[in-house]
């Protein structure tokens, strides 16, 4: 008999990718939505045919249980947040509401419904913020600066919390920075790679980004969700950071996306202070040993090849759009 899966943020860069992979391995997968008229439903129905959308809210306790009672998974994927780390200051109380209470709703859910279930949280390098080590893993204590870092370690608390009291089967991957074309054009990976296709193409003339001196652990999104299913396949449950153990400045991310148009960056870049947060994380970098050495995992996609990537799909995809305008 087939596993099920139930996705929270199906709809998002990760639980695409996720779900695609969930498929591939016979899974029943379905996928967690607030509502039918999500514009983003039909192209993830258009990447994975085979996953079914079932209505519930992590704002909404009953309607969580009563989504685990329809589709009865053995597996669930938490990936549901408010992600977007700048969004958060606007938003800080919805933000712990969805990203941190959400995970208790769920946790809740599963207990009530059936406490065999498996959960995996998507926990954050944003927790560690204004970082204690260099590498950080498992064991580093989080400084977070974010009211989604925060939020993040509220979330990653409570996981442990219902593993340790409840025997649930529930763990976290401390994910850091993961990108790829199918990243929302509101994170300045994509913004980067989005910008460099439209200035190439005589589109905009320039782009503005906030803090230009941070400094990444950047991996291919398509990696990391194998990271995720292999954690809830393990005998016990227990946390891991996934991550490249490299990091690079934003700079430099500029620097190989605009060169793979053949620009110079900085004669279309500014930093423009409307894109500043309050309070940033400096510099982020992963030690992912425990993941490498226990779950076989090891991320393969480069960081030039991920923001190569990225910039051939936007270039495709800006192209495209010129010439269905042009009809």
């Amino acid at each position: 008999m087939a596993d099920t899966a139930l996705i929270t943020g199906i709809t998002g860069q990760d639980g695409s990718y996720l779900a695609e992979l969930l498929v591939g391995l016979g899974y029943n997968v379905y996928g967690l939505v607030r509502g039918q008229n999500n514009p983003r439903l039909p192209v993830v129905a258009q990447l994975c045919p085979a996953v079914e959308f079932i209505e519930g809210d992590l704002l909404d306790q009953s309607s969580l249980i009563a989504a685990l009672e329809i589709c009865q998974p053995t597996e669930v994927y938490n990936l549901g947040a408010i992600s977007f780390v700048s969004l958060s200051y606007k938003q800080a109380v919805l933000t712990g509401e969805v990203s941190g209470l959400g995970v208790t709703r769920m946790l809740e859910a599963i207990r009530t419904v059936n406490p065999r279930i498996r959960f995996f949280q998507a926990s954050s390098s944003e927790m560690f913020g204004k970082v204690r080590e260099r590498p950080q893993n498992e064991l580093t204590g989080f400084h977070p600066r974010s009211p989604y870092g925060v939020a993040k370690v509220y979330a990653h608390y409570i996981t442990a919390n219902y593993r340790e009291s409840y025997g649930i089967f529930a763990c976290s991957g401390i994910l850091f920075n993961h990108e790829s074309p199918r990243r929302g054009l509101e994170f300045v990976t994509r913004k980067i790679t989005s910008g460099a296709a439209r200035i190439k193409l005589g589109l905009q003339p320039n782009l503005a980004l906030g803090n230009l001196e941070t400094e990444r652990d950047w991996g291919f999104a398509g990696e990391y969700v194998d990271a995720m299913h292999r954690m809830l396949q393990q005998a016990e449950p227990r946390d891991f950071v996934v991550a490249t153990g490299e990091t690079h400045g934003l700079r430099e991310f500029l620097q190989v996306a605009f060169s793979r148009v053949g620009l110079n960056w900085e004669d279309h870049v500014i930093s423009d202070p409307r894109f500043l947060r309050p309070i940033d994380v400096d510099s982020l970098i992963g030690d992912a040993s425990r993941a490498r050495d226990e779950l076989g995992w090891i991320p393969k996609t480069s960081f030039e090849d991920l923001v190569t990537m990225m910039v051939d799909a936007d270039l495709t995809l800006q192209e495209r759009l010129v010439s269905q305008v042009g009809r």
